[in-house]
């Protein structure tokens, strides 16, 4: 039986505030769960219905010194972030991520600057984790990364895709320092990313849907990139879903390869 503080606690991180004083995060469902488990990142706890401890038994043997705690569904409502709460619901540590200039030199990254929606967030990291894409920098502004919402949404690729909150200024200083290395906008008086030449590595800055990449980054920008409409003279919507834009940049620079 959970406690009235373990209630009270698994609620708590449901807010920022309390995942940087705890620096944990939680995840549920048995897909997301299954994927955790098989990951790198620490688990704490995990609480879950005599269902699924009878089919998976096996957590010991993949995961040591792990809390588990038999719960009821009636008990998993009540501290589930979903409106169907599932079988299972696991607490984790937040991991620390590194990287160096060197380290993304040579590969393709995403650069997200102040992306306010969880689901928006949480699918870009699947679109990266399809397309190999290791490392994604973002803007302090953005979304937190285990915010409940943009957990669930990544299904699973949180786990694979390294995500670091930076500067915008003093990173993209830094990265304009890397020789042979291009920075990509998207604009929409960008250059026909179809009809541009695209390097193999560097870094593409993805603005917001509303206001697009900030001023005070935009002079860091090599080259200016647009995905065109069809046909280009009808009148039609006035911006691409972020996420829908990042995955059709992502799919024309591995194409590319």
């Amino acid at each position: 039986m959970l406690s009235k503080n373990k209630i009270k606690f698994i609620n708590s991180i449901k807010k920022k505030k309390y995942r940087e004083i705890y620096h944990c995060f939680f995840v549920e469902g048995e897909k997301m769960v299954d994927e955790l488990l098989h990951s790198e990142i620490e688990i704490t706890e995990i609480f879950a219905t005599p269902a699924w401890l009878e089919q998976n038994k096996q957590v010991d043997r993949i995961k040591k010194q792990i809390d588990i705690n038999e719960t009821t569904e009636g008990e998993l409502k009540k501290i589930s972030a979903l409106s169907t709460p599932n079988k299972v619901l696991a607490i984790a540590k937040q991991p620390s991520y590194t990287y160096t200039l060197n380290t993304i030199e040579s590969e393709l990254s995403l650069f997200l600057d102040n992306i306010n929606d969880p689901g928006n967030l949480g699918t870009i990291l699947r679109i990266a984790d399809w397309f190999g894409i290791k490392h994604i920098f973002c803007s302090q502004e953005s979304v937190d990364l285990y915010n409940p919402k943009v957990v669930q949404s990544t299904m699973g690729a949180i786990f694979r895709v390294k995500v670091h909150y930076v500067n915008a200024k003093e990173f993209l200083t830094e990265a304009n320092k890397l020789k042979d290395y291009k920075i990509y906008g998207t604009f929409l008086e960008g250059g026909n990313i179809y009809n541009e030449q695209l390097s193999k590595w560097g870094l593409v800055i993805m603005g917001s849907e509303s206001h697009g990449i900030a001023d005070e980054i935009k002079p860091y920008v090599h080259k200016k990139l647009f995905i065109p409409n069809y046909p280009p003279d009808r009148k039609t919507s006035e911006s691409l879903n972020i996420s829908v834009a990042t995955s059709i940049i992502c799919s024309e620079f591995r194409r590319r390869m």
